[in-house]
């Protein structure tokens, strides 16, 4: 008699293990493809033996590690999203959407304006994006009008920003625009955002099983032995944590975290001992691939990141809109 194959082994795995196929070649077409194009053979002699010549020494020095921070800070999006989607039980939930990555923005702008030390931009985003998480669900009575209470308190962050920006210096200001369109130019120090994402992942992975009940509404799960007032908690700081750094490392990049756990559900199926995971890897490479086309298209000038993942992320955004409201007539 034939022994049943574990959904999990059967199609989940191995879908998981096509994304980090995927994850790693972004990685690789990143680091070859700019002004100065490597050839394969450039890119592995390069990769394999450091500061030879100008193409290893632009490779390590500048593409590597550019790449593997938008990898990382778009890993975080995508994980932050995943966990907003499961709280909302909605595949609308985003940091960007809600308002998330909108408190943490300010926080940053303000600590530019007041000339804060770089150290300080990590922290205070967290602190705003913990802020703005909070205040949304403060502010929401029930689960059906969160979406709408965040895209109230994103409109709110948004006017505060424009405030910070319409009293600036003009020196500061090209920067603080272009930094807030989201900027990976200057982005060569992916330590934070690599440290953080296992943080997360360390934190979040062992909370799938909690997530996966969650996802049947607060009854149900409470009724099996979920602590959702904890668990509801835990989410927030952690969501709060990865947009805050993701924020503060590159500027608001919108919509990665609403297109990558919705297309890694489609993909995997909802259990989130492969969402989350699943989430984080199409997240970074998405953004990886985003940044460079924003660096390539019109090289040698850049374009802001961010640009390029809204125009993506506003189409989809509406056909994910439509799609829910058809379920919802349906029901």
């Amino acid at each position: 008699m034939t022994r049943p194959t574990h959904p999990l082994r059967s199609h989940g795995l191995p879908r998981l293990g096509l994304l980090l196929v995927a994850a790693l070649a972004s990685l690789a077409l990143a680091s070859a493809i700019g002004s100065l194009a490597l050839t394969p053979s450039q890119w592995f002699a390069g990769l394999l033996h450091p500061d030879t010549d100008l193409a290893s020494r632009i490779l390590w020095e500048l593409r590597l590690p550019r790449a593997l921070t938008a990898f990382a800070v778009g890993a975080l999006l995508g994980l932050a999203g995943a966990l907003m989607q499961v709280l909302l039980r909605n595949p609308l939930g985003d940091p960007y959407v809600l308002g998330v990555s909108g408190g943490a923005a300010f926080a940053v702008l303000l600590a530019m304006l007041l000339g804060l030390p770089l150290l300080w931009l990590a922290p205070l985003a967290f602190a705003g994006a913990l802020l703005s998480t909070l205040l949304v669900f403060a502010l929401a009575r029930s689960g059906q009008n969160l979406l709408l209470t965040g895209v109230v308190v994103a409109a709110g962050w948004g006017a505060a920003i424009s405030f910070i920006l319409s009293t600036s210096p003009p020196v500061q200001l090209p920067g603080m625009l272009f930094w807030l369109m989201g900027d990976l130019s200057g982005a060569l120090s992916p330590g934070l955002a690599w440290g953080v994402l296992a943080v997360g992942l360390l934190l979040t992975l062992p909370l799938a099983r909690e997530l996966n009940l969650l996802g049947r509404g607060e009854l149900a799960a409470a009724s099996l032995g979920v602590t959702t007032g904890r668990l509801r908690w835990q989410v927030y700081g952690l969501a709060s944590l990865l947009t805050g750094t993701a924020v503060s490392i590159a500027g608001s990049i919108g919509f990665v975290g609403l297109i990558a756990p919705h297309l890694v559900r489609l993909l995997l199926g909802s259990d989130h001992r492969l969402v989350l995971p699943g989430a984080a890897l199409l997240g970074g490479g998405l953004l990886v691939l985003a940044d460079t086309l924003a660096r390539s298209l019109i090289a040698p000038q850049q374009l802001p990141v961010g640009v390029l993942t809204a125009l993506i992320g506003v189409p989809l955004f509406l056909l994910l809109l439509r799609r829910v409201a058809g379920e919802g007539r349906q029901r």
